[in-house]
């Protein structure tokens, strides 16, 4: 047999439809064996019954019970078993003898013969029932005993019907179960071809074994895929979400079918999961990551069955990057300082060469003072040394944009109170934040960002404030500027504008932290943490 006749190799629905077909074939052909059987035995019954009424009938009649108490032959119970015999369609009344001697018999010849079957039973008072052959050939008989008034058995009745004519009957009523069995049959196919129809199509047309390979399959791809996977139907339920899925936005195992608004997703990445637009890499913060999500249609021969999304964590990633633009800031305004540090050295060195010695060296301390009292105003107030070399990067940017830095005096973050990637994080993030606010002021205003961080008065609370003099926040956002998204800026480097706020605050919820937004005018952030960074260990 090759592999296309193959039974295995035949579609789900094929395969269906051919063991449909047998089992209602089956069926149907053991229901007209029973039904034939049935037929057979209620002609017995209905045969049995009324062969018993009709003896019992003729064994009370008072001329055969007097012919038979008489003891000798008489032709009236001879034409009155005759006459019985052929008004109930039985094939033979005989009336006989406690001997079994006939007084009476279709076949006049054997009158007066003996009676072929059993009478004992009968002899006795009981009654007989049995299949028996005789002499017009095997037939379904009763005897009954004809008593006197007094109950003596005197002689004895038989009354029978040949099984010709049983099965006559029996095969007279073989045309309507056949035309039954058929018709049974007929809808038991077409059912069998509509649920075969049904199930070609929900299975399209595929075989048993090529759906169980296609579900291994894909299920292995699912569970071995790196990145996150989702499909959103189109009335907004989650209906697939891989391992890596469930790992990065904290799902329970059982999701399938369930609405996305009841996942406790965020709403902007609940509304990117359902709006069925197409994005591509777009930055989603939850409460412990950072996701870059991808969706587009999932269409099916033009049809579309939802959304697929596609999930990549960038947490780490995030952080490295807002690490490398402070250093990167830093980096060029270290760069612009060695060239403002250059063109001063060669003024110096013109001044000397003038004769103007003293000049020179005012100039000299005078810049030399500036530098020394910044470093030592940073250093005094921190004792963090990732945090004093951030703020020293930041004193140098900010010089370089003619904004105003100021470190509050007594200003003291202890060390080691926060994981050290966690203060870039935030602190990095607020003043850069500030720097752009303060970045737009017109000429003439005021460019201040101030910042302080000190101990609560229990000694057990870290707080951080930093505030600028930019034009504030408008006041429908207050509430919405630790989203992912939000930015009073255009679009950013690498699409990171909106993100930094909501890095902050996921990592001060990390912490056990919280942040305050008040503004205007201007805008201070105000973040309070516990300071053994237990709320995030």
């Amino acid at each position: 047999m090759s592999a296309r006749l193959s039974p295995a190799r035949w579609s789900v629905a094929k395969q269906t439809f051919v063991l449909q077909v047998g089992v209602a074939l089956l069926v149907v052909a053991v229901g007209l064996v029973a039904a034939y059987a049935q037929a057979r035995r209620a002609q017995t019954q209905e045969a049995t019954s009324r062969a018993m009424s009709v003896a019992r009938t003729v064994a009370a009649t008072p001329d055969v019970v007097d012919a038979l108490t008489a003891g000798t032959e008489s032709p009236e119970v001879q034409a009155f078993a005759e006459d019985v015999r052929r008004d109930t369609h039985t094939d033979f009344v005989v009336v006989m003898t406690t001997e079994g001697v006939r007084l009476s018999h279709p076949d006049p010849a054997q009158v007066g013969q003996r009676f072929i079957g059993h009478i004992e039973a009968a002899v006795r008072g009981g009654e007989v029932v049995e299949d028996y052959t005789g002499t017009l050939g095997p037939s379904r008989r009763v005897v009954v005993p004809v008593r006197t008034e007094q109950g003596i058995v005197v002689g004895l009745v038989s009354v029978g019907i040949v099984r010709t004519a049983l099965s006559q009957a029996v095969r007279a009523q073989l045309p309507s179960l056949l035309v039954a069995g058929a018709a049974a049959a007929l809808l038991s196919g077409l059912g069998t071809a509509l649920v075969s129809r049904r199930i070609r199509r929900q299975t399209l047309g595929m075989g048993e074994r090529q759906l169980r390979e296609m579900y291994e399959y894909y299920d292995a791809v699912l569970h071995a895929v790196t990145e996150g996977l989702l499909l959103v139907d189109q009335g907004g339920r989650l209906q697939l979400a891989n391992d890596e899925a469930v790992r990065l936005l904290g799902l329970p195992d059982d999701v399938a079918g369930t609405p996305l608004a009841d996942l406790g997703l965020s709403p902007a990445l609940t509304a990117a999961l359902s709006d069925g637009e197409r994005r591509e890499d777009e930055l989603h913060v939850t409460e412990a990551r950072v996701l870059v999500l991808g969706t587009a249609p999932a269409m099916w021969e033009g049809r579309r069955l939802g959304t697929v999304a596609t999930l990549r964590d960038r947490t780490d990633l995030e952080h490295l990057t807002g690490e490398l633009d402070s250093a990167r800031g830093v980096t060029e305004a270290l760069r612009s300082q060695a060239h403002e540090s250059a063109n001063r050295i060669h003024t110096i060195v013109s001044l000397i060469e003038l004769g103007h010695v003293d000049r020179a060296l005012a100039f000299a301390t005078d810049e030399l003072a500036v530098t020394q009292q910044l470093t030592d105003t940073v250093v005094a107030a921190d004792a963090e040394p990732a945090l004093a070399a951030l703020l020293v990067g930041k004193s140098a940017q900010a010089s370089e944009q003619g904004i105003d830095l100021r470190i509050a005096p007594g200003a003291h973050w202890p060390t080691d109170a926060v994981p050290v990637r966690d203060v870039v994080t935030i602190v990095g993030n607020l003043i850069d934040n500030a720097f752009d606010a303060v970045a737009t002021a017109g000429p003439g205003s005021e460019r201040r960002v101030d910042v302080d961080a000190r101990l609560d008065t229990d000694g057990r609370t870290l707080v951080l404030e930093v505030a600028d003099s930019g034009p504030g926040l408008p006041e429908a956002t207050v509430e919405s500027v630790v989203e992912r998204g939000f930015t009073t800026k255009g679009e950013g480097r690498a699409g990171r504008r909106g993100i930094g706020l909501a890095l902050v605050a996921q990592t001060i919820d990390r912490l056990g932290g919280s942040l305050d937004v008040t503004g205007p005018p201007g805008a201070r952030f105000v973040v309070t943490l516990p300071v053994d960074g237990s709320g995030g260990q």
